[in-house]
């Protein structure tokens, strides 16, 4: 038997009970689209090729995942058969295995998929269901076994019997099929049902009365197979796979001091002796390194944090912390800032697409953005770079080793050289060179008695 490896997942779909403008698969759980975490469920398993069939919403999912899977257009949703058989271009007369999947099953393990398959082929099969056991089946079809335990049929909720509702277990939906044989019985597959669609468990019954061998594969966890179909369900997988998340990342050493109220992305990557707080939420393609502290209610999104850095009740977006460095309490960080090491960000400061050289801080209430900062320079609060004037953003820079007084504006462009110190209350307008002291005030003028003059409520 071939090795080679195909998947279909089915995507097309509008999801009507999620009762949103939203595609279904393009809901997120934990920051990824079900879809997207159906495909990352494949990304380690040596997949020949593997075919999205899309329809509603077919241009925002292709958008989406990008160039990760092949598309093929399912126009008109006639039924799951029929889903599958809008691939038949790409796969019909290809050797090997195929799993048909759901784009909306978002808590499926590649360790699942991976035994199902290598159940599949080492029984030589040429159908394999993956079954698995509910506490509560109703609505599911249920699987019926020989007293050999071999499977028999599968019997939808509506046609059960009262006997066969009881068993409990069930038809995930995801199956392994030879791929030659699944579209030969694509074409043999017929509509005459209520519904008046193209079922794909009728394959099954094509193949069995062809006397090939059909295989069951029973996954240990249900919530795997869970698919998700309206907003509750959506909420039940996030709960699922987030103590997934935070168990896998507490034994690998990362402490979560509350991991029920602690939202973490699957993709996201956190040292060891890291310890994250309550109220943290972490988004996709965050990497925070070894002995950090993130403290509560802190918001991480394609951040690249170095080790032992302390980030306390601030956002950082987009963005790369070195070594040692502090944020916070109540910081902004976004849009492609880079500080250094030992660097000091404090309360309430804001930086957009700012760099930091190593050990200069910013203690608080001050905005910089389009700014370079040296090393070992002092920003004081209330230090504003004024880099915008209404048409154009313009940079400022600010040399090493130098000193910006409180309450400064320096409008950009502007160059403020190595060791310059500017006074505090300053409005910089022109380049300051090196070790220059720039001071730029109206001349303090003190007009005695003169507040007696004025009427009471204006001297408040």
């Amino acid at each position: 038997m071939s090795n080679n490896r195909y998947a279909v997942i089915l995507a097309a779909g509008k999801g009507t009970r999620m009762q949103s403008k939203l595609y279904k698969v393009l809901h997120k759980v934990c920051d990824r689209t079900m879809v997207e975490l159906v495909l990352d469920s494949l990304n380690d398993l040596e997949m020949q090729e593997v075919i999205t069939v899309v329809g509603h919403g077919a241009e925002r999912v292709k958008e989406v995942l990008g160039n990760r899977t092949k598309f093929v257009l399912q126009a008109e949703q006639l039924g799951t058969a029929h889903a599958v058989k809008v691939a038949k271009d790409e796969l019909k007369d290809k050797e090997g295995t195929t799993i048909v999947m759901y784009g909306d099953t978002p808590l499926i393990r590649p360790e699942t998929i991976n035994s199902m398959l290598d159940h599949h082929e080492n029984t030589n099969a040429k159908a394999t269901v993956l079954t698995a056991i509910a506490d509560d089946p109703f609505a599911y079809g249920r699987i019926i076994r020989d007293v050999n335990g071999k499977l028999v049929k599968i019997v939808e909720e509506k046609d059960a019997t009262e006997q066969e509702k009881k068993i409990k277990e069930i038809n995930s939906g995801i199956y392994c099929f030879d791929n030659k044989l699944l579209f030969e019985m694509l074409e043999k597959v017929k509509n005459d049902n209520n519904q008046g669609e193209y079922y794909l468990p009728d394959v099954l019954a094509l193949i069995r009365e062809q006397k090939e061998i059909i295989e069951t594969y029973l996954c240990d966890d249900f919530d795997e197979t869970f698919g998700v179909n309206d907003r509750v369900a959506l909420a039940y997988a996030e709960n699922v796979m987030r103590n997934r998340i935070n168990t896998k990342h507490m034994l690998a050493g990362v402490t979560l001091v509350d991991p029920t109220n602690t939202y973490i992305a699957p993709n996201a990557v956190i040292g060891r002796d890291t310890t994250i707080y309550p109220n943290v939420t972490i988004k996709s393609n965050t990497v925070i390194g070894e002995d950090c502290q993130i403290k509560p209610n802190s918001y991480l999104e394609n951040a690249q944090i170095g080790n032992g850095v302390k980030v306390l009740s601030s956002t950082i977006s987009d963005s790369k912390i070195g070594d040692y460095t502090s944020v916070g309490p109540y910081s902004h960080i976004r849009n492609n800032c880079e500080l250094g090491q030992h660097v000091r960000v404090g309360n309430f400061v804001e930086l957009k697409n700012t760099t930091y050289g190593d050990g200069s801080k910013t203690a608080h209430l001050s905005y910089l953005g389009d700014t370079e900062v040296g090393s070992n320079t002092n920003i004081g609060c209330g230090t504003i770079t004024v880099n915008y004037d209404g048409k154009n953003k313009y940079r400022t820079k600010i040399g090493s080793d130098a000193f910006i007084g409180c309450n400064s504006n320096l409008i950009a462009p502007l160059e403020i050289g190595d060791g310059a110190v500017v006074a505090a209350g300053t409005t910089v307008t022109e380049n300051a060179p090196s070790d220059a002291l720039v001071i730029a005030r109206v001349k303090q003028e003190n007009k005695e008695g003169y507040a007696k003059k004025m009427p009471a409520g204006r001297k408040s």
